[in-house]
């Protein structure tokens, strides 16, 4: 087979529901005994499996032909080397893309929905079958790309952690995040189950629920209906995030005067850990890859330089 370019395409492929029960129970019987045991369908992890397998094997052969093509494991993306002109495409869900886009640094991504009749993706406006039209237009810069705001977590340690839906940064646990919060020249003592910054391409996400919650307790209190506004919802390309304090706990020694508010460009969001152990800041719900956040560690919450862009 010839190649139309000599162009370097990364395929970020995952695995799927089922072959995370083969690798913990070692094998599909087992697998299948264990879901069928707690009434589970079984076939439906199947069928999701033989879905993602054949897209997978389609899009290699497609991509193969378009040009240099490397398939990596989403587990291996943290710690892969992407080059300056490769063309990356993820074949998954919405999360995955979210989640490649943040180790990546000017590089496309092309978000390929491998199952539409099963997953609706917001960030994957394409399936397999487009590729073969989509990929030269990616080449040759006429395929539009959007531009995404990335949050960025930089501690007094030198560790950095980008986030792009979302940053958490709180208790690993179920217990109180202490720590002192300073915004836009306002500083306070907090105690609370931990902070949300979210993006615009995440405003869409838990952001809204955190704002459901809140307009469904001042509607209960108020004896008024309220509504969230789809406005909050704001743009990918935004150069503002917005964080939102969760349950904070007014007392003695922590106050609840912060509790929302808009990052921009000249007041970022700056954190102190007042933990002694349990604190974390994590990204995009990826709860195993985060950073310490202990006494001492100070965090600042800013846009990131660089940002995402997802090819549409």
């Amino acid at each position: 087979m010839e190649r139309r370019t000599e162009n370097k395409i990364v395929l970020i492929v995952r695995r799927t529901r089922l072959d995370e029960l083969i690798a913990r129970f070692n094998t599909v019987d087992q697998a299948r005994f264990y879901v069928e045991h707690l009434g589970s369908n079984f076939s439906d992890y199947q069928v999701e499996d033989e879905t993602y397998k054949s897209a997978m094997r389609d899009a290699e052969a497609v991509l193969s032909r378009h040009g240099r093509l490397q398939i990596v494991d989403r587990a291996f993306v943290p710690n892969f080397i992407f080059g300056r002109q490769d063309t990356v495409v993820a074949l998954g869900q919405d999360g995955l893309v979210a989640n490649v886009s943040k180790y990546l640094d000017g590089q496309l991504l092309v978000g390929v929905n491998p199952d539409p009749c099963r997953w609706e993706g917001v960030l994957l406006p394409f399936t397999v079958t487009d590729l073969d039209r989509v990929m030269p237009d990616v080449f040759t810069g006429k395929r539009p790309v959007k531009s995404v705001t990335m949050a960025q977590a930089t501690l007094n340690t030198g560790e950095t952690l980008y986030g792009v839906n979302d940053l958490f940064i709180g208790p690993r646990t179920h217990t109180s995040a202490r720590y002192t919060i300073q915004v836009a020249g306002h500083t306070e003592k907090q105690s609370s189950s931990g902070i949300i910054v979210s993006t615009g391409l995440g405003s869409t996400g838990w952001m809204r629920s955190i704002l459901a919650g809140a307009t469904g307790i001042a509607s209960a209190l108020s004896g008024h209906t309220l509504k969230i506004s789809d406005k909050k919802a704001f743009k990918w390309d935004s150069n503002y995030l917005y964080f939102s304090v969760r349950e904070p706990w007014p007392s003695k020694t922590s106050a609840a005067e912060i509790t929302f508010g808009k990052i921009t460009p000249t007041a970022p969001l700056v954190l102190v850990s007042l933990m002694p152990e349990n604190g974390v800041i994590f990204s995009d719900g990826i709860e195993s890859d985060y950073l310490h956040f202990n006494a001492g560690t100070e965090a600042t919450i800013s846009l990131a330089v660089k940002k995402g862009h997802i090819v549409t």
